[in-house]
């Protein structure tokens, strides 16, 4: 099999890579019949002479490969008819902006597999940036409260070669007795953690975050169960909370009167509450003052997040009382992050922990035998047909 590492192409380049240099070697070691080819690029967090000085072929043309890795979505007039991709496509949610592409990847009898719909017999996702969302956004949250209130001031985390870098740079966080929440227990919340780790903040509980005072900063980690009660005041039900979230309502006010900032990394459904809303923002209850939104979904569980933000700005503000965007770090409104691509800030990081995924636990997939059907679940079309799993995407894709 003959594979293609593209080069990405997207408006604003992503410097992302689905395999390094070293980890393309080890992929031809561990699969002998892998053959590997990459497209030539200046915007690639690996250099082309990376890949060149450990023997690896660079080229323009890989219309000859078998399956093309990319990260970001192809630009329609880029796709290779007949072939095979995966990369991620932002389609299977109905994406407005992607619609085009959906149907192009239809036309072009493109066997498309999504990283994003990799998951294992339990349908939890195998692969992903999660991790690296969450170290950047917890930095970025750190670096505007420090900005809004003159108590340190970090370097932007795109400026640093790596993640022991940043690290490096947390020696300048000094904070008061702040209170910091973190929402949700996946890989982007345990990426959030680590940069909280790294500074030695204290982590209490709930209760303690409610009801106690500290000489020191401390975080909460909130879990749905923590923040969400049913309307009907029956007991928590975590089974019934992810299949009917419609069920319970936000429990979260109680925390926000004593956050300073708000971490959030945690999955909302459509389905369920807001952790807020615009009207509780504009109560003298409301405490919190920078949100880093790390999930960024625009209209979602945080009212605040307006639009997603870029690396270069990251900050907004958000006035309560007119509802409207405002300077970022203004005393009367709440400084907003909100950068919808966060692991482009530690490409090299953020690319090695991606290609070891893929090594690991996809990989053996495509070239053995994929008992599980994990790629056969993430393949969203193929001879140009949607296939049975995605079959609801038909009206969208203009079937």
């Amino acid at each position: 099999m003959k594979i293609g590492i593209i080069r990405e192409a997207k408006t604003h380049p992503d410097k992302r890579v689905a395999l390094t240099p070293g980890q393309c070697l080890a992929l031809v070691m561990d699969f002998p019949v892998a053959e590997i080819y990459v497209q030539a690029s200046h915007v690639r967090c690996y250099n082309d002479s990376e890949y060149t000085d450990l023997g690896l072929t660079v080229l323009e043309d890989l219309s000859h490969c078998d399956l093309l890795l990319g990260i970001k979505e192809v630009p329609t007039e880029q796709l290779i008819p007949c072939k095979k991709y995966m990369f991620f496509s932002h389609t299977i949610k109905e994406q407005p902006h992607n619609r085009n592409l959906l149907k192009t990847l239809l036309v072009k009898q493109i066997e498309m597999i999504d990283y994003e719909c990799l998951t294992d017999a339990r349908h939890n996702r195998i692969i992903g940036f999660g991790r690296y969302a969450g170290i950047v956004g917890a930095y970025n949250g750190l670096l505007g409260y420090g900005k809004k209130y003159g108590l340190f001031d970090l370097r932007p985390a795109y400026e640093f070669h790596d993640h022991d870098e940043l690290e490096t740079e947390l020696f300048k966080v000094k904070l008061p007795n702040v209170k910091i929440l973190v929402t949700g227990g996946g890989r982007v919340a345990n990426g959030a953690l680590e940069i909280l780790g790294a500074l030695k903040i204290r982590k209490v509980t709930a209760y303690e975050f409610l009801n106690c005072s500290f000489r020191e900063p401390v975080y909460c980690q909130l879990h749905s169960k923590d923040y969400h009660r049913p309307k009907e005041g029956n007991a928590w039900n975590e089974a019934e909370f992810y299949q009917y979230p419609e069920r319970y309502e936000s429990a979260f006010n109680v925390f926000a009167a004593v956050c300073d900032l708000l971490i959030t990394c945690h999955f909302w459904n459509p389905k369920a509450p807001r952790l807020f809303t615009e009207e509780d923002m504009k109560t003298d209850d409301f405490r919190i003052s920078v949100i880093a939104d790390v999930t960024c979904d625009i209209n979602g569980s945080v009212p605040s997040t307006l639009r997603s933000s870029t690396i270069e700005e990251p900050f907004y503000g958000y006035n309560p009382q007119t509802k409207c965007e405002d300077e970022a770090f203004n005393k009367d409104t709440i400084t907003v992050m909100a950068v919808d691509n966060l692991p482009c800030e530690l490409p090299r990081d953020s690319s090695e922990d991606f290609g070891k995924a893929l090594l690991e636990r996809v990989f053996p997939k495509i070239f053995g035998f994929d008992k599980e059907l994990v790629i056969q679940r993430a393949t969203i079309c193929k001879e140009g047909k949607l296939t049975p799993g995605y079959e609801y995407l038909k009206n969208y894709a203009g079937e």
